[in-house]
């Protein structure tokens, strides 16, 4: 028997397809995004060892700075489809797309279908929900499984049992092996929604949660102890750890140093690990085209060795050291740490590099939340499954916005889509709620226009910002003012006459007749108000299909209409620079491969000798052969002694190194024997070296060890 598709399908089934649309949609525009994991998922396909360790270059030289999971499923794609742009991408294209249906069902189990689809429909236009989704950065396969985390916790405290318990703490646990503490964000909605249950007693509940800790815990370290076990002879080097270990790595660099709430007491001064960003994209068209060129990695301005012998960036995005790429000098998104912005509750809402990734909906969920919460009269336990949906998406979202908004750490823009779920899901239910309310009359009918109208001015407030990007934002303005706030007002209007319409029937109508008349009224301005809600960041998230959303820093929302007013205005010379600056590098980039690979000695096992991830990333894209990268992402590790630098090129395993790259920070010793003990390398009859980066030979001391 055939099933009978239903409005509720057909809409889920749009709201699907949208999703779809927006992050798969001119997919290969993404280039490689972020090459530093790009090179690496490269490396990872080449072997079992690398993909176990996630390798960043092919020999197994030196690690990433994140943990497997993400990654594994990149190569995994890479090994089916072949090595792509489009084929790395692609896992978190789609993990976007079930994030989306997930939510659907995790709110409609709770709170009914339309709640569901109005938070399916927020959660799939929220422009960094889209960008991340773009992007081989791994934060969306995260968000993914940790939805998949909250439907198992949804049904452990609705009835008590230990195993839908512990299959949650299972996948908070994978999911620490995506972006490992980043993960755990989520701990106070999961252990309060069941610790705060009554479908069993209170000490089986702590039992119970004891044992999932254990779970957790294990589930969570288990790649970190394997590998830490493993003789570091016998592995890569362990990337941004300051002793060779994935323990260190979770502690530090993916630990306390993403954390700094100074903010809280009074330092709202951001602070950052490396270069890169500034205080926001408020300044001067000069000011974001000099942050723009800090934080670019292959983009814009760089060092470059002689004759044009460079080390590479990667192909549509780059890094820097201390955390990723900007978009480049000439109209790039502002800024790289979310950190660098003025902490403090008004930072989502300010003119900064966050807030119009995620402030759309914001100011619907905490209205929604407030609407819900009185529906559900909270002066029990969370007795019923509406208080249990409600406190887990509320203990999700709240801190999240905490973190966000104090944080003064190192922490970029882009993970601010660990929150649009719980934001979406609480802009649901409280549309659901709110509308609920407005039908039943009262004072709580007047939540419903109150919520649309500061939505709609916060709307506004962030599209004055971009009011100078031209007349696609003007007319912006103008529809939310006249859907969103109008219509808002108009049902408060209607509020004020309802008393009076319900004691008076001068037309002589049923009240049928008249409550379905009403009704549509009512349904028309709602419907309207939603739609001036929804465009600009559908606008904003379908820039990402034309311009890209990023390289290492993956965004989406009014900025991107920002570049594009540039790039017309200017009849494409800025960004034309930019792309000049890509094909030239690319082009050395490519004369210096071939110069390598044709120059390259039997006993050589490197191609070649950099500093930081940033000088060869884009080689070991293009070629999968060996490049030892001394420094790691971040120029700063020191996994050599000079001693063993030294026994490496005598037995001519090392010949060529790139000395005085750019982002290399540590081995300043080895560096500096190179260039005491190298030959200066030039091509054809350039000699002239156009910045501080030098290729050296080192062939003539291989060959003098080789004669004593």
């Amino acid at each position: 028997m055939k099933k009978k598709m239903t409005k509720e399908t057909l809409a889920m089934f749009l709201i699907s397809l949208l999703s779809a649309v927006l992050n798969f949609t001119n997919l290969s525009k993404e280039g490689y995004a972020n090459s530093y994991y790009a090179a690496a998922v490269k490396s990872m396909t080449l072997n079992l060892k690398n993909f176990f360790f996630v390798s960043f270059d092919p020999s197994g030289f030196v690690t990433i700075d994140k943990p497997p999971l993400g990654y594994w499923f990149q190569a995994v794609s890479a090994k089916i489809f072949g090595f792509s742009g489009w084929s790395i991408l692609l896992p978190q294209a789609l993990a976007g797309v079930l994030s989306v249906i997930v939510l659907y069902h995790l709110v409609k189990r709770s709170f009914g279908s339309a709640a569901g689809l109005v938070s399916a429909l927020f959660l799939a236009v929220t422009p960094v929900f889209v960008a991340v989704s773009r992007n081989n950065t791994v934060d969306n396969m995260l968000v993914f499984f940790l939805l998949l985390a909250c439907w198992a916790v949804s049904v452990a405290a609705e009835k008590g049992r230990l195993k839908y318990l512990i299959a949650a703490m299972v996948l908070v646990g994978l999911g620490f092996n995506i972006k490992m503490l980043q993960a755990y964000l989520i701990l106070p909605a999961l252990y309060g929604t069941y610790l705060f249950s009554t479908s069993i007693s209170l000490p089986k509940r702590i039992l119970h949660l004891t044992a999932g800790t254990a779970v957790l815990l294990v589930v969570s370290l288990s790649w970190a102890l394997i590998v830490d076990a493993v003789p570091a002879n016998q592995r890569p080097y362990i990337d941004s750890s300051t002793n060779n270990t994935v323990m260190e790595l979770i502690t530090g660099h993916n630990g306390l140093e993403r954390i700094n709430i100074a903010g809280i007491i009074g330092d709202s001064k951001g602070s950052g690990r490396g270069p890169g960003g500034g205080p926001g994209f408020g300044g001067t068209n000069d000011d974001r085209q000099m942050r723009g060129r800090e934080t670019s990695g292959n983009e814009g301005e760089s060092t470059q060795p002689p004759a044009g012998m460079q080390g590479g960036g990667g192909q549509g995005g780059g890094m820097m050291p201390g955390g990723g790429a900007g978009r480049g000098a000439g109209g790039g998104l502002a800024g790289s740490f979310g950190g660098q912005t003025a902490a403090g509750l008004s930072r989502l809402f300010s003119k900064n590099i966050l807030s119009d990734q995620i402030v759309w909906f914001i100011p619907l969920a905490l209205f929604g939340f407030i609407a819900a919460a009185l529906n559900e009269k909270f002066r029990t336990g969370l007795n019923t499954r509406r208080k249990q949906a409600l406190a887990l998406w509320l203990m999700w979202f709240l801190p999240e916005f905490v973190y966000f908004s104090y944080n003064t750490g190192t922490w970029h823009s882009y993970y601010l889509t660990m929150m649009a779920a719980p934001a979406a899901a609480l802009a649901g239910i409280g549309m659901a709620s709110m509308w609920e309310q407005y039908q039943e009359g009262g004072w709580k009918s007047w939540l419903l226009p109150s919520a649309l109208f500061v939505s709609g001015a916060v709307h506004i407030l962030m599209l004055s910002y971009f009011i100078d990007s031209g007349y696609l934002v003007k007319i912006l303005m103008g529809i939310v003012a006249l859907a969103c706030c109008g219509s808002s007002a108009l049902l408060g209007l209607i509020n004020l006459r309802k008393k009076q319409e319900h004691d008076d029937d001068v037309r002589g109508e049923s009240d049928a007749d008249r409550g379905n008349k009403k009704n549509k009224l009512w349904k028309a301005l709602a419907g309207l108000a939603l739609t001036g809600i929804l465009i600009t960041p559908l606008v904003g998230s379908a820039a990402a299909i034309f311009s890209g959303s990023g390289g290492s820093f993956p965004a989406a929302g009014l900025e991107l209409l920002s570049q594009a007013k540039s790039f017309y205005r200017t009849n494409t010379s800025v960004n034309n620079n930019g792309n000049n600056a890509r094909i030239n590098e690319n082009n050395a980039n490519s004369v210096l491969i071939e110069f390598l690979q044709e120059n390259k000695t039997a006993n050589q096992k490197y191609l070649l000798v950099v500093s930081s991830a940033n000088d060869c990333a884009d080689i070991i894209i293009q070629t999968g052969e060996p490049v030892m990268c001394l420094g790691g992402f971040l120029g700063n590790n020191s996994p050599l002694t000079l001693e063993e630098f030294k026994a490496l090129a005598a037995e001519g395993e090392i010949r060529y190194v790139m000395a005085g790259n750019r982002g290399g920070r540590s081995n300043s010793e080895i560096m500096s024997w190179v260039s005491e003990n190298g030959k200066p390398v030039s091509a054809g009859n350039d000699t002239g070296s156009r910045s501080s980066a030098q290729l050296y030979d080192l062939k003539d001391y291989t060959d003098s060890m080789g004669s004593n």
